[in-house]
């Protein structure tokens, strides 16, 4: 019994945990209901498996294509614990449907047509039943792939595919109607995924633990501590942003929304000492012992995680102190966007006024932290990396932060032109600065080979450059298509809609012209390695054709007489600036101009590249020579002479 029992224990700590906290939250808020236990205490029950569960399956997927060798006795018990949590998110999402359901429509369970019909209704039409039902969907998918999967890339794909189901559970909530929606969902989001890494991480490594030698517990346990290092940042970055956005002020502390989120702050805090006194302490230990204290240690932070997640399913269910829903007579601008309408533009503003993306804040950072630190590698090892490839990389991140939080992203969804002066920094100006960095050409030499055939980052990015698929996307023809072809498809397309109207469409705007330009821009100048590139020649001839589609875009947009989703940009009712056609054609002048700026730069980069390579030849061609004494130049001499004998 006890050997059956051990394994589930870290499960079972996190479990009770979350939910003392859980219950602790609803008595300190004092929490009521109108329809019965079951829907008062049922639904948050039920969510906290969910929770607990889904970020099980998440944790352990990403320890086990992270950290742990394929095929070893470890890799296969992260796997099957997975698969097992995954079941337990499938049963409890049609569980929490089911009473989710039942505290809607106010009416007890029931085998009756009419409780049938309304529960079809309720999961096809409305949108919190719809979330529910994708997540049990997707849960029940992930099920039936974790145990016939073993294969390390088919495991990444159907880690993307579990990790999904947080989309919907971070559209829920106070995240999904509040004021300053896009963050609060951005922050939402960011919290559930790196909560879920570090939670189901910690879990897996304590489960594994006695599938594995002293040895490769250290290792795998090495490599957690970086994932839960920058999970606890994560976490605490986007957990001050969601809590600012609905306390509004330090005063709202003593409301009891605010009581929680100083208890769930507390229990962040004491999970950042632990983590720092494992990194510099514990770790050390673990090879000569790893037994004892370090299993303490996994357990008290098991059991604050599990206490933080049970708090947070509190706080999911607490009124926050400041209103998440604007209140008032409504202005177009807010029926559309549900931001009001900022302030005249000036250039001014557009440097000084600031809508934070949580998302691109910690790409940038973490950008900049880990590129630096790979330089810092090479230097230690006494190994040189130029340094305008540093300042250029910074530069190129900071510019990206500045468009996906700055004045431009302020902007962008009032003002046709803002959005396409985002889409051309993003396409055109900021993949220069990143390419010419040559980041993954730092990541092989600044990062050690693992030996254990577990893959590591640069396992992971090396793989996806010499992969078929990234052979292929990166091939120039194919990057100059996806360059130039997604702007005609993107603008005269229902795409434009959704990436203008929807958050998440206008997330993955940001990466899709971002990585088309990355592509594009590495195609011509790139440094890292990749497919075979066109010759100097060739590339400006590609440059040139690019340019002169994109040029004839930005004219069509100029030149165009119909208003690109009128019944947006059309109905902001702005009272300053340009007319909403003026501004459009505006844009167009800005995709036409703007894009030019760019182009040169390639076009001087690439004529630089190409002198050197001729003058490397040249010397190449030079020690050629003296090495065997012009031996080709006389063979050629000599076919001269014997063609002039035969003559």
């Amino acid at each position: 019994m006890t050997r059956f029992l051990r394994p589930a224990l870290p499960a079972l700590t996190v479990g009770i945990a979350g939910l003392a906290a859980l219950l602790l939250g609803f008595w300190s808020t004092a929490q009521s209901s109108t329809v019965g236990m079951v829907s008062t205490w049922g639904v948050p029950l039920a969510r906290l498996v969910v929770d607990l569960s889904l970020a099980t399956v998440i944790g352990s997927v990403v320890l086990a294509l992270w950290a742990l060798t394929p095929g070893t006795p470890a890799h296969r018990r992260a796997l099957n614990l997975a698969a097992l949590a995954s079941f337990l998110v499938t049963v409890f999402s049609l569980v929490t449907l089911l009473f989710t359901y039942m505290k809607v429509s106010q009416q007890g369970f029931s085998t009756s047509p009419e409780f049938g019909d309304g529960l079809a209704f309720f999961v096809t039409s409305i949108g919190l039943g719809q979330a529910w039902l994708a997540v049990l969907l997707i849960s029940a998918a992930a099920t039936i792939l974790l145990y016939a999967t073993s294969n390390q890339t088919a495991l990444f794909f159907v880690g993307l595919l579990a990790l999904s189901a947080l989309l919907p559970l971070a559209l829920q909530g106070h995240a999904a109607g509040s004021v300053g929606h896009g963050m609060a969902v951005t922050g939402l989001g960011i919290h559930l995924v790196f909560v879920s890494v570090w939670l189901g991480g910690l879990v897996a490594l304590a489960v594994i633990r006695s599938a594995c030698t002293a040895q490769e517990f250290s290792d795998y346990a090495r490599r957690y501590s970086s994932l839960a290092l920058i999970s606890f940042i994560a976490v605490a970055s986007s957990g001050v942003i969601s809590a600012w956005l609905r306390l509004g002020s330090l005063a709202n502390l003593a409301t009891p929304y605010g009581i929680l989120v100083v208890a769930k702050t507390l229990i962040l805090i004491a999970l950042g000492i632990l983590g720092a006194w494992q990194r510099t302490r514990a770790l050390d230990r673990l090879t000569a012992q790893p037994r004892g204290g370090f299993a303490w240690l996994v357990a008290v932070e098991l059991a604050l995680l599990g206490a933080a997640t049970g708090l947070g399913q509190a706080l999911s269910r607490t009124a926050p102190p400041l209103a998440q829903v604007a209140t008032g007579a409504f202005t177009p601008a807010q029926i559309l966007t549900g931001e009001s309408l900022p302030p005249e533009l000036t250039l001014v503003r557009y440097l000084t006024q600031w809508q934070i993306d949580p998302l691109w804040l910690l790409v940038c950072g973490f950008g900049i932290f880990f590129y630096i630190a790979g330089v810092v590698r090479l230097r230690r090892r006494g190994d040189a990396w130029p340094w305008y490839r540093s300042v250029l990389w910074t530069l190129g991140l900071l510019l990206l932060f500045y468009i996906t939080s700055g004045g431009v992203n302020v902007y962008e969804h009032f003002l046709f032109s803002a959005h396409m002066a985002a889409h051309m920094a993003l396409g055109m100006m900021v993949p220069i600065f990143l390419v010419v960095g040559a980041p993954v050409t730092l990541v092989m030499r600044a990062v050690n080979k693992r030996s254990d055939g577990s893959r590591g980052s640069r396992e992971w990015i090396l793989l996806a450059v010499h992969s078929r698929f990234g052979r292929l996307i990166s091939h120039p023809l194919v990057a100059t298509v996806i360059f130039v072809g997604s702007l005609w498809i993107f603008y005269y397309t229902s795409i434009l809609r959704w990436a203008i109207t929807d958050h998440i469409g206008h997330e993955w705007m940001v990466i899709h012209f971002l990585l088309a330009g990355y592509l594009f821009v590495q195609s011509l100048i790139g440094i890292d390695p990749g497919p075979s590139r066109f010759s100097y020649p060739l590339r400006l001839v590609q440059l040139f054709a690019a340019m002169t589609v994109h040029a004839f875009f930005g004219l069509a947009i100029m030149s165009g007489s119909g208003l690109l989703l009128a019944d947006w940009f059309g109905a902001m009712g702005r009272t300053w600036g340009e007319t909403p056609l003026v501004d459009q054609q505006a844009g167009g002048a800005i995709a036409w101009s703007v894009g030019e700026i760019p182009s040169v730069v390639l076009a001087v980069v690439i004529a630089m590249q190409w002198s050197r390579n001729e003058g490397r030849i040249a010397k190449r061609l030079d020690r050629k020579a003296e090495n065997d004494d012009d031996a080709d130049l006389k063979a050629y001499n000599d076919m001269l002479g014997g063609l002039a004998s035969r003559d």
